[in-house]
């Protein structure tokens, strides 16, 4: 069964009901009869609905994909920080394998031909300090870095010395391209909060502010329109709604 976009059907449902009521104001500020204000209303709503959803269902549908791939980067790099420093180097050399390329691990490190590859896969972007270790230790040698992350540093710290850098996107498209990635992923299945525990973050009496000025700025703004109706509708269900996260809302 195909899941809900629920967030679509809002934005769709939110533009055709800006357009409805945008419609009836303008017609009715031209004394339009009442039925031909609403009929031309409707189908100006069902017209901006249609066009809202080919546009946001083309680009949600390109976003999920970057999305997806953003997390599954995002599981693999937090993998290969949190295993065994000997397993990371045999999950690469595995990948390495798969793409043709031969290497060896021996001290700590991915040795292919002449070139010594350092592993070093780490929560926070890897530091100028960390490539400075590195160039005293094997500045003589030939050698790379296999990291998750460099900082602006560090990355001009390894330009000016020539020396190699591959980072967390290159790593992610190796694993992906030869379909090596590690199995199960570490903390790979972490569970997503629940709609209770999203709903109480909503609720904090933190919120209270930016509910009490929406309302206040759509009650204002139903002083300007021709159609107030539903700004005072809307702005006093947000006042209200400040109102009872301040005093019931969690701190």
């Amino acid at each position: 069964m195909r899941k809900i976009d629920l967030p679509l059907i809002c934005d769709v449902l939110f533009y055709g009901a800006c357009a409805f009521f945008l419609s009836v104001g303008i017609l009715r500020f031209y004394r339009v009869p009442m039925a031909i204000s609403l009929l031309c209303a409707v189908l100006f709503a069902l017209a901006a609905g249609g066009i809202a959803f080919l546009i946001l269902y083309s680009k949600r549908k390109k976003y999920a994909l970057s999305k997806a791939e953003r997390a599954r980067k995002e599981g693999l790099m937090l993998h290969l920080a949190l295993e065994q420093k000997g397993r990371v180097l045999e999950a690469l050399q595995r990948a390495y394998a798969a793409d043709g390329r031969q290497t060896e691990i021996g001290d700590g490190c991915l040795t292919e031909g002449e070139k010594r590859w350092v592993v070093l896969f780490t929560m926070q972007p890897v530091s100028a300090d960390a490539v400075a270790e590195m160039l005293r230790s094997y500045g003589g040698s030939a050698f790379g870095l296999l990291c998750n992350e460099l900082t602006p540093e560090a990355e001009k710290l390894m330009r000016s010395f020539g020396k190699d850098a591959v980072t967390g996107d290159e790593v992610f498209a190796l694993f992906e391209r030869t379909g090596t990635t590690p199995s199960p992923l570490i903390c790979g299945d972490l569970p997503r909060p629940k709609l209770r525990a999203r709903l109480k973050r909503s609720f904090s009496k933190r919120n209270a502010k930016p509910f009490f000025v929406s309302g206040m700025l759509l009650l204002v703004m139903s002083l300007f329109t021709f159609f107030p109706l539903y700004y005072l509708i809307s702005g006093s269900i947000l006042l209200l709604t400040a109102v009872a996260v301040r005093a019931f809302g969690y701190a």
